[in-house]
């Protein structure tokens, strides 16, 4: 007997598309407060900000419209033509695009100002849920691990050549949506150990112990500690968990007493010995015929070679712009004047907000635009000025809820495309709220992504709305069945 499909609005999820429209109305409102002047003539001027983020806001109202009528599968049909397409827009952007800001990211074309880079977040999201999904039993042969990584690494490499340094790093989002799909946590824990490094490094690399530079000694007696502590956690050769801890209770105490009677590099000292514990994790892997000692050992290879390289791509890779804005947020300078002057008046203006706030369009950092990009990357203290503590943790409670619902429903989906992609918007989205919280509080460097449905902007509220709602049409078509 045919059974009648149920509606498609009898389908969506309701709350999760609620939130996101109060978080695009709220938005709205904020950059009105962030741009408004009170000599203007026409507040809803489309040549001005809040009159052209009007317009936007009805242009991805009809884009989700658009979205929701589709076929359930179309975009997981269409997922690699979307991704090439996206490409293709990438590369023709590194070609032809103008400098803006020392960045070559914006297509003109008349009037309209398009940044790819905003949907090449969506696109990638499509193509690695396809991928994954067709391979899933497999996913993490060596083959298959490298076309993923290809997936991700292509968009981050034309950034990275569009000089969009900032939007390259939200493709780390990708690794929590590849871990909870069965990926090793050894990848996990090598990605956050490279942060931690590359912090220490810079920030203690202008102190010496003896002869060599703190930063790197730190991060070499790190590496040789989890190395160790990684293989006593196999427990698998009862050798291994004798030698391996008697290497590290004689070396670390032998250096430590070294350094008060002989001038030594220690540096060099803490590789040797990390340089005997992999021959020996080799050795071991050979031994018991195991992968497990030798991806150990390849940590820690892996992790110096890092080590080494910080520095120079610090100093030969990056803008100096961006060098200086890591030293201000390591602490390592003070530049109030400077690459510091956004985050300070963003400080001001949030910690002026009090627990209610100024009142809307009442704050004076705002008014008198003390803040730049106000209305764009810093919009978080807008209304952390304006609506204070009580504003500021509602967007948090907002988007909190956003994220947890957008989880919920990717466990409850009845494909593993469907699953992989909500993951994909949800981790895109978390590591934006929390890079651009942090980067408006002095949390880490300013480094130019937007606030999701909040930041001024046509490409990037497209971009949020694409992503968001093709995984409402997808996740609404497990109830119409």
């Amino acid at each position: 007997m045919y059974k009648r499909k149920t509606s498609i609005w009898l389908s969506l999820d309701w709350l999760t598309l609620g939130i996101c429209v109060l978080m695009v109305i709220a938005g709205w409102f904020a950059i009105y407060g962030a741009s408004y002047e009170f000599d203007a003539e026409n507040l809803f001027d489309p040549t001005g900000r809040m009159g052209s983020q009007l317009i936007w806001i009805g242009i991805a109202f009809c884009v989700t419209f658009v979205v929701l009528m589709l076929d359930r599968d179309f975009f997981e049909t269409l997922s690699y033509l979307i991704y090439g397409f996206v490409f293709l827009l990438l590369i023709l952007t590194i070609l032809i695009a103008p400098e803006i800001k020392g960045s070559r990211s914006w297509l003109i074309v008349g009037p309209i100002h398009v940044q790819p880079a905003e949907f090449a977040k969506f696109a990638t999201a499509l193509a690695v849920a396809k991928f994954v999904s067709a391979s899933h039993q497999t996913l993490f042969t060596f083959r298959h691990s490298l076309i993923v990584a290809g997936l991700i690494a292509t968009p981050i490499l034309c950034l990275l050549l569009q000089r969009e340094t900032g939007s390259a790093l939200v493709y780390l989002a990708f690794i929590l949506v590849l871990y909870r799909e069965g990926m090793s946590g050894f990848v996990l824990l090598t990605s956050i150990c490279a942060v931690v490094f590359c912090v220490i490094v810079l920030r203690f690399g202008d102190r010496m112990t003896g002869t060599a530079p703190t930063g790197e000694l730190i991060v070499a007696v790190m590496i040789l500690i989890i190395t160790v502590l990684e293989t006593l956690f196999i427990r698998k050769d009862r050798t291994a968990v004798r030698v391996l801890p008697l290497i590290l209770l004689l070396a670390l105490p032998a250096g430590w007493l070294a350094s008060h009677y002989l001038q030594l590099n220690y540096l060099w000292i803490t590789v040797g010995v990390i340089g005997v514990t992999v021959c020996y994790l080799l050795f071991l892997s050979l031994k018991n015929l195991t992968a497990h000692y030798a991806l150990i050992a390849l940590f820690a290879v892996l992790s110096v070679g890092f080590l080494f390289s910080v520095d120079y791509v610090f100093d030969h890779v990056l803008e100096p712009h961006q060098q200086t804005r890591i030293r201000v947020s390591l602490g390592l300078e003070n530049d109030p004047g400077g690459a510091n002057y956004n985050v300070n008046q963003s400080k001001i203006a949030i910690g002026s907000g009090g627990f209610t706030g100024k009142g809307f369009l009442n704050g004076t950092q705002t008014k008198l635009k003390y803040v730049p990009e106000q209305d764009t990357d810093f919009i978080f203290c807008t209304i952390g000025e304006e609506f204070g503590f009580l504003g500021s943790l509602t967007l948090l409670v907002l988007f909190g809820t956003l994220i947890i619902r957008l989880v919920c429903l990717a466990e409850k989906q009845d494909s593993v495309f469907g699953r992989v992609y909500g993951y994909a918007v949800a981790s895109i989205l978390f590591f934006h709220l929390a890079i651009n919280i942090g980067m408006v509080t002095g949390l880490t460097p300013v480094i130019g992504i937007p606030l999701p449905f909040f930041s001024y902007g046509g490409s990037s509220l497209l971009g949020f709305t694409l992503l968001l709602s093709v995984f409402l049409r997808i996740d609404a078509g497990r109830r119409e069945q």
